[in-house]
């Protein structure tokens, strides 16, 4: 996959980008990763790429002829998605993220400031992906939880094979404990079912701490999870359980 980060702040993406997982990425040729500052494409002495807004108010706006061309000039004559990091975009999800890693190009825009200008966005803009209900101060800290969530779904990015697909999402549920060394520990042990060698118990009992965690403590997403038959009573033996 190749990525393209256009922002005002380019240092901000060096030691992530070196680090863990999107080292091994870039290291391994699964990722070809690309920062571009904004600022080159600003066209004057000054590399200014914001003014105020027109009508008044705060805050300034990043110009739609200095952000149009820069994303152009990074842009290939295709349908490459461009992203524009905004709490006005789509809520970002695992099942997006899988999404997006089947891309073999994304193009990723920082805003900043108060926003971007909107012929920005009907010029250049093909989505808008926000991380959640709040505002950033920019852009590029929201781009970086993004690559992290979609790198690591190439496969080969991650060391044990298919373990992106046992994380807490990837089934509509949440990951259930987990356990290692020492076997006890301040009095607390190890559930007797994880040290039997029975797989199929072994799974059985992950499956069931998945739905009673996600149960627990994010009700919503059973919603939508597709459960079996199972799944359905044992979950409705924990609501029987619960109001006893």
């Amino acid at each position: 996959m190749k990525i393209d980060v256009l922002t005002l702040f380019p240092d901000m993406f060096s030691a992530v980008m070196s680090e863990s997982m999107m080292w091994k990425a870039r290291e391994y040729g699964l990722l070809d990763f690309h920062v571009h500052d904004i600022r080159d494409y600003a066209g004057n002495k000054q590399r200014k790429v914001d003014d105020s807004p027109y009508g008044g108010g705060g805050g300034m706006i990043l110009k739609a002829d200095v952000l149009t061309p820069a994303i152009e000039a990074v842009r290939p004559a295709d349908k490459t998605p461009v992203i524009l990091l905004s709490p006005q975009g789509r809520v970002l999800t695992h099942q997006l993220a899988a999404e997006l890693s089947r891309q073999p190009h994304l193009i990723l825009v920082c805003g900043h400031y108060e926003g971007v200008d909107e012929r920005v966005r009907e010029l250049a803009i093909s989505d808008e992906i926000s991380i959640g209900d709040y505002v950033l101060t920019g852009g590029e800290l929201a781009a970086l939880v993004l690559i992290d969530a979609v790198v690591r779904l190439i496969p080969g990015v991650l060391g044990a094979e298919g373990a992106q697909h046992r994380d807490s999402h990837a089934d509509g549920l949440l990951e259930g404990p987990h356990y290692t060394r020492p076997p006890e520990f301040r009095g607390l042990g190890v559930p007797d079912v994880l040290t039997s060698g029975h797989h199929a118990e072994v799974d059985r009992w992950r499956r069931r701490q998945a739905i009673k965690r996600t149960w627990e403590r994010r009700p919503d997403l059973l919603e939508r999870a597709p459960l079996s038959e199972q799944d359905r009573a044992y979950l409705a033996q924990l609501k029987t359980d619960s109001e006893d």
